[in-house]
């Protein structure tokens, strides 16, 4: 057995896929990181930062066997002490971590966090793709409800308009409930082994492991049987309809493009309903169009790591590298963060579907708030008001959301107006 050897570079230099940030570049992640954070704040998010180390453990049971994050893009260690450390190759199982680990689930649902940082894969270094990554993520925690799918969206597509993008388009589909995607996987790959002779090497290696990321493979032969491949929305069970077309509602609603792509799945097998991408909207020419943000509903990562009841979740990850590297992208200075004013509570199905035309307005006109879209009644909502610290709460109802109003309450005097929406940023803005 031959001995290891200390290789050393050439010369003085980073690690290959990895590169300093200085100066003005410095200042355009800081700028993205800081409007990033705004918008998330302004709907209603806040922030987490987990260990870049985690438990091995933590992934592999995450993420999977059969991914290329876990075969070959993990950065893996065993420390002086015999435990089995990773650098964490993406957010959302941290964030559920600690979620699971600090008792979250007896907070007020969902916790919605964001989150900003790097990010470690052990991939071929090309354009927009780095070995040290940037990400900034948004979760929300417990709550299935159909509303926290949409809210995350738009946030994303907000946060991507604010640095630059234009003519945005959401690919979206559905995975379907647990059952659905069992019998998806079992025609999918009956579908596949017709066609085995002609799948690449890599891909019948895929079928074994994981057949939903051969709908992804990048092989010509391949692309072209999936083109006649079953799609996962004729398998959808009721829930998984009604939720599915909730979504594609409320971003009707919000006036957000999207086009449903069937071949968009997610290979992880915690991911459950609705999956989304967007792509870079004006990419280079003659380069394909790179992914420059894409989330998911994962309703079972709690359970698989090893909590003993649901944690409906979703989550978002912007590619930060992509975004700053885009053609589109206009410099953002950083700039300080300001404390919430008001507390939004929505009572109703047609005020919550709504309700995000509300805060919209409220972020337009730059008033920073607090909300809890999943909460139903009202004395709940109120309850959580009354603990936020924000001296105006808006109260958003079916009355109201027929009437285009909104009832502005001061949280200390007890004393409320109902104002038009359309009068609603400078009535605010006139509040001590």
């Amino acid at each position: 057995m031959s001995k290891p050897t200390n290789k050393k570079p050439t010369e003085l230099s980073s690690p290959k896929g990895m590169r300093d940030i200085v100066g003005d570049d410095y200042y355009k992640f800081q700028g993205l990181f800081e409007k990033a954070q705004e918008v998330a704040v302004y709907y209603g998010f806040k922030p987490i930062e987990t260990p870049i180390l985690e438990y091995e453990e933590t992934f592999t049971t995450a993420i999977g066997v059969g991914t290329d994050a876990i075969d070959k893009e993990m950065y893996s260690l065993k420390t002086k002490g015999g435990d089995q450390l990773a650098m964490r190759p993406e957010g959302t199982a941290g964030v559920m971590r600690a979620y699971l680990q600090q008792g979250m689930s007896n907070l007020p649902q969902p916790q919605m966090f964001y989150y900003y940082g790097p990010f470690f894969r052990h991939d071929k270094p090309q354009r927009g793709r780095y070995r040290q990554l940037y990400q900034f993520g948004l979760e929300a925690i417990g709550s299935e409800k159909s509303i926290i799918d949409a809210l995350l969206i738009k946030s994303t597509i907000t946060i991507l308009e604010e640095a630059g993008a234009k003519d945005l388009v959401v690919q979206i589909n559905s995975m379907g409930d647990k059952d659905d995607r069992t019998a998806y996987i079992k025609e999918l790959t009956a579908y596949y082994k017709k066609h085995l002779k002609d799948l690449s090497a890599l891909d019948q290696e895929r079928l074994k492991t994981n057949p939903l990321r051969i709908l992804d493979s990048k092989d010509e032969k391949t692309k072209e049987i999936n083109i006649g491949a079953p799609d996962i929305l004729s398998h959808l069970g009721s829930a998984a309809k009604k939720h599915f077309k909730e979504v594609l509602g409320a971003l009707d609603e919000m006036n957000i493009e999207y086009q449903i792509n069937k071949s968009l799945v997610r290979g992880l097998s915690y991911y459950t309903r609705t999956v989304f991408e967007i792509s870079d909207p004006h990419p280079i020419e003659g380069e394909p169009a790179l992914s420059i943000a894409g989330g998911g509903r994962y309703d079972l990562l709690a359970r698989e790591l090893g909590s003993k009841k649901d944690a409906p979740a979703m989550g978002v990850g912007i590619g930060v590298d992509r975004v700053i590297e885009s053609s589109w992208f206009k410099d953002l200075t950083p700039r300080i963060l300001k404390k919430p004013k008001v507390y939004f509570i929505q009572v109703g199905f047609e005020a919550k579907l709504k309700s995000l035309n509300v805060i919209e307005i409220l972020r337009k006109a730059h008033i920073p708030m607090i909300q809890a879209l999943s909460k139903d009644s009202l004395s709940a909502q109120l309850a959580v008001a009354e603990k936020s610290g924000a001296p105006y709460t808006l109260i958003f109802g079916q009355k109201e959301a027929m009437e285009q109003s909104v009832i502005v309450r001061n949280m200390e005097t007890r004393e409320q107006d109902t104002v038009p929406l359309s009068e609603l940023n400078t009535y605010i803005k006139h509040l001590k």
